[in-house]
């Protein structure tokens, strides 16, 4: 079997400076990629050979990362999921794949995507069980990271798309606030609720990538102790607020309501403390909302696209554009009013807790390829804008991953991913490599 991707801390501090250690980096991903690749289809598209840069310049050099096929590429296809862009090809490249290429970073290959990051879905398959789904829309790029192909793969989410796959297939997922990462160049779904994010193996990783594509800050990186001393984790008692949503008695399976007691006993026992909240906002009402600016702002997006090529829509995204079309525009004002409120309230909504925990799904994948799940459990910060990360929890009977959502106010990603990584460790999830 070829080797598993290592971590990101561990391939930055490995490729500084060695330019061979790069280049086996990168031939390591071609191979495992090229072991996996017939059966996972993570990738829409891999290039034929890759430029390589000097590895003492910059961070990333050497670094395969996945980028959603959700973002332009100038030098490669870009089709957004969708045959009514076969053959695409971008002018220019999305600013965070424009980061990536200034950093050193490879991009390794264009990750699968639902069509237009809504349902249709893409071919990829879970890593775990090839029956079940990995979730979407950033299919491929959390399968490609749970598959241990590439240490580190972009993502974007209206509703559910980053943190529900992490969930499905294993990963640590991540998605910051809204708009703390550019959307420049990266085809919409809804503007109002799109957010680029990240998947790694670990919570420290997407630390990593917080502070190269958010703060701005590649000497957080130069060495262990720098980025010790860049990303501390605290140890005073970090107390938790439990948000067990209206759908939670309706939704939720028995694996995964037992997998997250058992995470609360965890942590209780790591000596967080942990208070079930009676949050302070009505859930539905901002699912509602969210799924109101989702249609509305969907259709302005795509509309265009889908009346020039109607018989290249799936039914899924002709009933979406048809629900955004209709959509009373006070309804979609009142959306947009309710978000502007819940995010302004993000911080008091907190109760004075580290982070709330929750849900990321109701349970394990589903079964089969034609449908990537409910989204409802993410909905909520989506709307908000709030940052969010999928921690791995444990399997359930069936050998697949379960997670544990951890979300904090809006703004506050670095004390979110400090509190995240705390958590982490008193899980203790035992991790497992994908074989062919």
């Amino acid at each position: 079997m070829n080797r598993l991707a290592p971590s990101l801390l561990a391939t930055l501090l490995a490729n500084r400076n060695d330019e061979a250690a790069a280049r086996a980096t990168l031939l390591d991903a071609q191979a495992r990629a090229d072991a996996l690749e017939p059966w996972l289809r993570a990738f829409v598209h891999r290039p034929d050979r890759y430029d390589f840069g000097d590895a003492r310049a910059r961070p990333l050099a050497g670094v395969p990362i996945g980028v959603k096929d959700l973002a332009d590429t100038a030098d490669m296809p870009t089709r957004y999921g969708s045959p009514a862009y076969d053959g695409h090809r971008p002018e220019r490249d999305a600013r965070i794949v424009a980061m990536i290429r200034a950093l050193g970073g490879t991009v390794f290959g264009k990750t699968a995507t639902t069509e237009f990051a809504w349902r249709g879905p893409a071919a990829t398959v879970n890593p775990w069980n090839r029956a079940h789904t990995p979730g979407g829309s950033s299919s491929g790029s959390a399968a490609a990271v749970a598959a241990g192909i590439v240490p580190l793969a972009i993502g974007t989410q209206t509703v559910g798309s980053i943190i529900r796959p992490a969930a499905y297939c294993g990963v640590v997922g991540y998605k910051p606030s809204y708009r703390a990462v550019p959307t420049e160049g990266v085809h919409p779904l809804a503007a109002s609720l799109d957010h680029v994010g990240f998947f790694a193996r670990s919570v420290e990783d997407v630390a990593i990538a917080h502070a190269l594509f958010v703060e701005g800050a590649p000497q957080a990186v130069e060495s262990e102790a720098a980025w010790r001393d860049h990303f501390p984790r605290g140890t005073s008692a970090l107390t938790l607020g439990v948000v067990r949503t209206p759908f939670w008695d309706e939704l939720i399976a028995p694996h995964q309501r037992s997998s997250f007691d058992a995470s609360l006993r965890k942590l209780s026992g790591g000596g967080a403390r942990i208070v079930e909240l009676d949050y302070g906002a009505d859930l539905p009402q901002m699912r509602e909302a969210t799924l109101t600016i989702l249609a509305v702002e969907a259709y302005r997006a795509i509309g265009d696209v889908a009346a020039r090529a109607p018989a290249l829509m799936s039914e899924h995204m002709r009933l979406l554009l048809a629900e955004g079309e209709a959509m009373p525009l006070a309804r979609y004002q009142q959306a947009l009013l309710l978000q502007a409120q819940v995010r302004a309230q993000s911080a008091a909504l907190m109760q004075g807790c580290n982070a709330l925990v929750t849900l990321p799904a109701s349970g394990e994948a589903p079964h089969g390829h034609a449908d990537t799940g409910d989204a409802r459990f993410c909905a909520p910060w989506s709307l908000m804008g709030a940052p969010a990360v999928n921690v791995p929890s444990g399997w359930s009977d069936a050998n697949l991953p379960l997670g544990f959502q951890i979300v904090g106010a809006f703004g506050d990603d670095a004390k979110l991913l400090r509190v995240a990584a705390r958590i982490e460790g008193m899980l203790k999830f035992e991790g497992r490599v994908v074989t062919d």
